[in-house]
C-alpha cells in the first residue's frame, strides 16, 4: 500500500515543489481519518496543496473563503421556498463535500468557526431540526494566517483540538524556488494531475491503520511523552487523552505509509510535532513557543525507560 502513497506524493510534488514531507504529513492526517490545519503566511501554496490532494485522490472538492461577514448558513446550507413544489427545499452548503478547504478560517467570527465543530467531530450536521450525514470520506483542510496579522480571530482551544494535525509549509528552498520561477504557474498544472488512489483504496488504507501493531514498550514511550507534557513546568496545559489517541493514530498511519505493519519510535517522533504543537501552551513564566515545547518533549523523554 505504501507504493500508492509514494505515487500520490510524487504527483502532488509536480505542482507543490520541494514540500514532500508536508505532503506526506497531510496524507498521514487523511489516512488517520483526521482533519488538517495549515498555518502559514499568504502565498505559500496552501490552496494548491488542498486542490492537488483532491485531484490525486479523486475526492469532491469545495473551497470556502472565510471572511468576517460569513454566516454559518453559508457553510452548512439553507432551506429556500420552492414555489413549484409548494414547500421549502434544502440547498446544501459547501460542507457537503469530501474535501473541504476552509480558507483563512481565523478571519471569520467564532460563531461561523463553530459551525464546523459538529461536522468535524461527528461527520454530520444538524440544520433546522434535522441531522444530515456528510459524505465519506470527509476531510477538512483549514488554513489560517498567523494570529499576529490584522483581522484575525484566534481559534479557541476546543476547535484547535478538533484538528488531528497542524503543519506549516514554509518558504521553498532555493532550488525549488528557482524551478518555480523558471517553470509554469502551478495553478495551470492542477487540471493535468492524475488520480493515483481510488476511493476504495483510500478506504482500505484508512482501515489498515487499525491493524498496525504497537508494542507495549512503544505504548510506554508514548505514555511517558504524554505524562511529560502534563508535569513539566514549562507547559501550562498537557495533552488530553484525545491528544494521546491522536498521536498513536498518526504514528500507526505513518508506519503504514512506510510499508511496515508495526510502529517504531521514529514514527512517533516524526508525527509528534504536527500532532501536539497546536495542543500545547507554554506556562506564563516561560517564553518557549510550541515548536520548542515539542522538541523539549523529544529531547527529554527517553525511548527506553
Amino acid at each position: 500500500m505504501h507504493k500508492l502513497v509514494d505515487q500520490a506524493v510524487a504527483e502532488v510534488g509536480t505542482v507543490l515543489l520541494g514540500k514532500e514531507q508536508q505532503v506526506r504529513l497531510a496524507l498521514c492526517c487523511l489516512i488517520a481519518q483526521g482533519h488538517l490545519l495549515i498555518e502559514d503566511l499568504p502565498g505559500m501554496g496552501k490552496t494548491i496543496l488542498s486542490n492537488a490532494l483532491a485531484r490525486v485522490l479523486g475526492l469532491d472538492y469545495q473551497r470556502v473563503q472565510f471572511t468576517s461577514d460569513l454566516l454559518p448558513a453559508d457553510v452548512l446550507g439553507v432551506s429556500i421556498f420552492d414555489r413549484q413544489a409548494g414547500g421549502f427545499q434544502f440547498m446544501p452548503g459547501p460542507i457537503f463535500s469530501q474535501l473541504l478547504l476552509a480558507d483563512e478560517i481565523n478571519r471569520s467570527t467564532p460563531k461561523t468557526q463553530s459551525a464546523l465543530l459538529e461536522a468535524m467531530e461527528e461527520g454530520q450536521v444538524s440544520i433546522e431540526g434535522q441531522t444530515r450525514s456528510l459524505p465519506t470520506p470527509f476531510f477538512v483542510i483549514a488554513t489560517q494566517n498567523p494570529s499576529s496579522q490584522s483581522g484575525t480571530y484566534p481559534l479557541p482551544e476546543s476547535q484547535l483540538d478538533r484538528f488531528l494535525m497542524r503543519i506549516s509549509l514554509g518558504y521553498p528552498s532555493l532550488a525549488a524556488e528557482r524551478k518555480l520561477l523558471l517553470g509554469d504557474d502551478s495553478r495551470q498544472k492542477l487540471p493535468l494531475l492524475k488520480q493515483c488512489v481510488s476511493k476504495d483504496q483510500l478506504f482500505a488504507l484508512q482501515k489498515a491503520v487499525k491493524e498496525i501493531h504497537c508494542s507495549e514498550d512503544l505504548l510506554d514511550y508514548l505514555q511517558r511523552l504524554i505524562a511529560f507534557s502534563r508535569k513539566h513546568k514549562e507547559i501550562a496545559c498537557g495533552l488530553s487523552p484525545r491528544g494521546a489517541l491522536a498521536l498513536l493514530r498518526c504514528a500507526k498511519a505513518w508506519a503504514l505509509m512506510q510499508g511496515r505493519g508495526h510502529v517504531v519510535p521514529e514514527d512517533i517522533q516524526v508525527v509528534l510535532p504536527s500532532v501536539v504543537e497546536h495542543r500545547l501552551e507554554h506556562a506564563a513564566d516561560f517564553r518557549a513557543d510550541a515548536a520548542g515545547l515539542s522538541q523539549l518533549m523529544l529531547a527529554e523523554v527517553a525511548v527506553l525507560n
